[in-house]
This record gives C-alpha cells, structure tokens and sequence, in this order.
C-alpha cells in the first residue's frame, strides 16, 4: 500500500446534482437534465463545489443551499454527489417525479458496495441534510420549516459492521 504522500489520484471527475424541490405531496427530483441526476463533467473546470455552485446559481438562480453529500468510485471515474434545494415556484415547468424512499447500497467493513444505484445516492443525501438540519447552523437557517418537518423522516444511518440500524 502506498504511504500517503505517494497517494496520487488522476482522472475524471464526475459532478452529480440532485435537485430537490418541496411540494405539498413531499419531496420531487427535478431539474434542468429533468428528475434525474444532472451529470456535470469537472475537466479543467477548477474546484467542483464553485463549477457546481455555479452551475446552480446559473439555472437556478433562487436554489436554498447546495451540499456535497458524498463520493464514489463508479466506471473509471471520481463521481461526487451534490443537493440542491430549491424552493418548488423556481421549478415550476420542469419534469419532476415524486421521491421514493430507497434502500442505502451497502459494502463491508472494508469494501465499498460492490453496485451503488442514484435512488440510494439520493436517500444518502437526503439522510445526510436531515442530519446538517439539525446539526449545522448555516442548514439550520437555510431550510424553512416545512423542510425541517419533511426531513424529520429521514435518519442518518450509521455504518452497519458497527450494529447500527438499517
């Protein structure tokens, strides 16, 4: 195994933005690559927080907060996943479907899951800002009421090899 400063890693690096609205039924995916995750390609775009932020502000002017939420390893390439929340009249017109609960993909204590699907990438997400809604100030202000209440379903799950719950 390499020592840490010998770790080099080159190659492409994927950006992939959830957009989540909410709507009186709970919450939709949306977007403009509609409700889908919306891919961006980070090559010789600089730091892939700002191309995403960017990217966000420019098609959605009005967006609550953007958050990286995770990353994986998936066909030859660094893919990170990033929420955008945004208010559901800033959407209005774009495909949407409504979010279904999903089964988080699972690895072991030392290997990654051997498949991730986005619906599990989505449910990591949205586990992960229901934790910041009631842990991080700047996710605490951001999000209005009726998110916090929508987000109250949704518990992080901690790593299972460990007995946490499911």
């Amino acid at each position: 195994m390499p020592a840490p400063d010998e770790l080099d890693i080159d190659g492409p690096v994927t950006a992939e933005v959830f957009v989540v609205t909410r709507t009186e039924q709970g919450l939709a995916l949306t977007g403009p690559d509609g409700p889908q995750p919306w891919l961006l390609q980070t090559i010789d775009a600089g730091h892939p927080m700002a191309l995403v932020e960017s990217l966000v502000r420019r098609h959605l002017p009005e967006a609550t907060l953007v958050h990286s939420t995770s990353w994986r390893y998936d066909q030859g390439r660094v893919v990170l996943s990033f929420l955008a929340v945004v208010p559901e009249h800033t959407v209005a017109g774009l495909p949407s479907v409504p979010i279904d609960r999903a089964v988080l993909a699972r690895g072991s204590a030392h290997e990654a899951p051997a498949d991730v699907a986005w619906p599990a990438v989505l449910e990591h997400g949205l586990r992960h800002l229901a934790w910041l809604a009631k842990d991080d100030e700047a996710v605490v202000a951001a999000l209005d009421q009726g998110w916090h209440d929508v987000l109250h379903g949704y518990v992080p799950a901690p790593f299972q090899h460990l007995g946490g719950p499911t």
